[in-house]
């Protein structure tokens, strides 16, 4: 190999499904290229994290052709960011910058909304996110259903805590909807370092962002905190979400799957789920505390 060359460590991945995709959690991803509707080539920070991911789904899923390679860095991340395109959910549209939105001269607005709010031309809201290696950009499942379970909330006026905010996008659409405070945690600084960029796409979205571990994080009580984590991080971090939420307030759950649905439940009861969706077998959960009457 010539050493001038980055070459990505990959395993291509056929034929691909969510339920791989959700085994893949368990590994340093850095990005997921979909080459086609069930061939995925999916790329890793390191070697060790790619062999040890071959290893183990083989074992998971072994009908699947999972071949190891490395892929010289011809840009591809750039070329393939390209090809993404705005999506809408709800009355919200989540658009790289490349394909915003033209905003309406007028039309109905929210009471959050500023000068520099973004909206399509029947007048919803706007959230422009730069797409980067390893960060939502909207286009999973999981981002759309917590975008939707967001919207039918009454967000306005209200606290929000984003725990594990990625690029930031939950948080930024709950500031642009109307919270009166609205923070995104995370345990990766690169994480974070890609929600500021997208921040200052969104000049009217009032976020504070931090880099800090939900066991250890001291943020006081939310109305609302939303985590779109993993099934298994949702279970051993439950009593740690259940103290975010403030008296009256709810859980916004996802990042698990249909079969992870009773176990992430028996977790935190008694608090009960007052809406649910579902996209992909990936599952939406929105909790509020039971009261004994």
């Amino acid at each position: 190999m010539d050493d001038r060359v980055r070459f990505w460590p990959s395993l291509d991945i056929h034929p691909a499904s969510e339920l791989l995709q959700a085994a893949l959690v368990d590994f340093e991803v850095t990005a997921i290229d979909e080459r086609s509707t069930d061939e995925w080539r999916v790329f890793f920070t390191n070697a060790e994290q790619r062999d040890r991911a071959a290893i183990a789904l083989q074992a998971g899923f072994p009908s699947v052709s999972i071949q190891a390679v490395d892929v010289p860095d011809d840009n591809w991340a750039a070329r393939s960011q390209a090809s993404l395109r705005a999506i809408r959910v709800g009355s919200i549209t989540v658009a790289p910058p490349w394909d915003v939105p033209t905003a309406p001269e007028t039309g109905a607005r929210p009471a959050a909304a500023t000068d520099e709010t973004r909206f399509t031309d029947d007048g919803g809201l706007v959230v422009v996110i730069q797409p980067s290696m390893g960060f939502g950009t909207g286009h999973h499942a999981t981002t759309r259903l917590c975008l939707a379970a967001l919207q039918a909330l009454d967000v306005g006026g209200r606290t929000v805590i984003d725990v594990g905010t990625g690029s930031g996008v939950l948080a930024i659409a709950a500031s642009l909807l109307g919270a009166s405070r609205s923070v995104g945690i995370d345990d990766d600084p690169d994480a974070i370092a890609a929600a500021l960029e997208n921040l200052e796409l969104n000049p009217p979205a009032d976020v504070l962002l931090q880099v800090a571990d939900l066991r250890a994080a001291d943020l006081g009580p939310a109305d609302i905190v939303i985590a779109n984590l993993t099934g298994g991080l949702l279970i051993a971090a439950a009593r740690t979400l259940q103290d975010f939420v403030a008296r009256g307030g709810c859980l916004v759950l996802s990042g698990l799957m249909t079969s992870e649905e009773p176990d992430v439940a028996a977790a935190f009861a008694p608090w009960h789920v007052e809406r649910r969706a579902e996209e992909d077998e990936w599952v939406c959960l929105t909790l509020r505390l039971s009261v004994r009457s």
